[in-house]
């Protein structure tokens, strides 16, 4: 048996109450780092340009001040068309292919995100209005996680929706730049490039400074610096989200190779020891064949500690009854990535109500879709599948009513609200909506 790995069953006593404190995550808030971060963002916010320069010499350690002061931390187009020019041939076909790929899936998206109006028979006309945010801020990872793959999820769908104005903050610390990133802003046309980071970029981009202009809504990963950060400027500016550990929910009927299954769960449990990944199949001889695909495979990857660690704190092998109690326990977790590893997948994703993402049948691994196939990776973690969605075009955008009320119209209207405005105490409401009843009294001229 192994020890890499808890195992449940759903027919056991009490299991409910194992699964549920498997899914207990707490993000727990940092008294230091939630005091450190309320400092920086009110630096900023007073000093701007200033305090980024300083808190960017000390946390990455990039002089800061001078004659250049912060000019140079932009990085101009001819840099990146550079990076992107001396990257190997390989990786500079594979970002433009998945770059590509996005780009396709997310205008599908905005072709279904159109305006809508109607005029009823008294002459009065509704709708709705769908335009773009102006400008919006990416935070990209620096350092030792860089994620040009992010670049490309974040950047797209916010070209696609015909933002004017996408600034990237990326920090490189020691001046150290990942040329990947650097291509990849590239190819999803990023506005603007800026090498700051942590909470001192997140406020930047919020409150504005002297050489950055404030913008709409911040998306992108960071660190616990950057969650809270984000967290704290929401009101100011929209933000995408504040994700927890990744996760990844496999739906398995025991026909698919149990090596795949075991990498496939490695896959997100690599990310950190707080990732989590679960298998669900109702046959208990395959959950043995996945146990020992894990003992024989885990030797075998570079991040096998913390692999290890994810999945003795949070994985787990569970025994369900048959299919359909499978899918009713996804649909209770709620998973950001869910794989139905079946024949005849889609009998059983008709069934599911809760993911973020779902992987269908035996060949769509959870990592095609980090990448390249086209719809976004980031996804809502934590249960919050439960009420929210992947990161897509309709983020970058914002809904405006209209309302044009004819005069017969307004016959109408203005008694029905005045009615109930004098119902709630608010006598302006309705007397506004009543003076507009005729006869009317005053004709603008003609």
């Amino acid at each position: 048996m192994s020890l890499l790995i808890r195992k449940l069953d759903s027919t056991q006593d009490g299991f409910r109450q194992k699964l549920d404190a498997l899914l207990a995550f707490e993000a727990s808030t940092d008294d230091a780092i939630e005091a450190a971060v309320t400092t920086i963002l009110h630096d900023v916010k007073q000093r701007g340009d200033a305090a980024v320069l300083e808190y960017t010499n000390k946390f990455d350690r990039i002089p800061g001040g001078g004659a250049a002061g912060m000019a140079q931390f932009d990085i101009g187009q001819a840099e990146l068309d550079a990076a992107l020019a001396g990257l190997p041939e390989a990786q500079r076909a594979a970002l433009q292919t998945a770059a590509e790929r996005i780009r396709v899936f997310h205008e599908r998206q905005k072709q279904e995100l159109q305006g809508f109006s109607y005029t009823e028979p008294d002459g009065t006309v509704l709708g709705q209005r769908i335009t773009p945010l102006d400008r919006v801020g990416i935070y990209v990872p620096g350092g030792k996680a860089a994620y040009p793959s992010s670049v490309l999820m974040n950047a797209i769908p916010a070209k696609v929706a015909g933002v004017a104005e996408i600034i990237m903050v990326v920090p490189t610390p020691d001046g150290v730049k990942n040329q990947m990133v650097l291509a990849a802003a590239a190819i999803a046309g990023v506005t603007r490039v800026i090498t700051i980071g942590g909470a001192q970029a997140v406020g930047a981009l919020a409150y504005g400074t002297a050489t950055i202009g404030a913008v709409d809504k911040i998306v992108g990963p960071g660190n616990a610096y950057v969650a809270a950060a984000k967290r704290r400027v929401f009101g100011t500016v929209g933000i995408d989200m504040i994700a927890g550990p990744s996760e990844i929910l496999v739906l398995c009927d025991g026909t698919t190779d149990p090596d795949w299954v075991a990498m496939d769960l490695f896959s997100q449990a690599e990310h950190d020891e707080l990732a989590q990944a679960i298998m669900l199949c109702p046959d208990a001889d395959y959950i043995a064949q996945v146990e020992a695909s894990i003992d024989k495979l885990l030797p075998t990857m570079p991040r096998q500690s913390v692999i290890r660690t994810s999945l003795l704190e949070r994985g787990a092998l569970i025994k369900v009854r048959d299919m359909m109690e499978a899918c009713e326990i996804a649909n209770a977790i709620a998973a950001e990535h869910l794989e139905i590893s079946a024949e005849n997948p889609q009998q059983w994703a008709d069934l599911i109500r809760h993911a973020g993402a779902m992987f269908l049948g035996r060949f769509s691994s959870e990592s095609l879709g980090d990448y390249c196939c086209g719809p976004n990776h980031v996804l809502p973690t934590s249960r919050t599948a439960r009420f929210s969605s992947p990161l897509g075009v309709y983020d970058f955008q914002k809904r405006s009513s209209i309302l044009y009320v004819s005069e017969a119209g307004a016959q109408t209207l203005g008694l029905i609200a005045a009615e109930l405005a004098y119902g709630e105490g608010l006598q302006a409401h309705a007397r506004s909506a009543e003076l507009r009843l005729q006869p009317v009294r005053f004709k603008q001229p003609s």
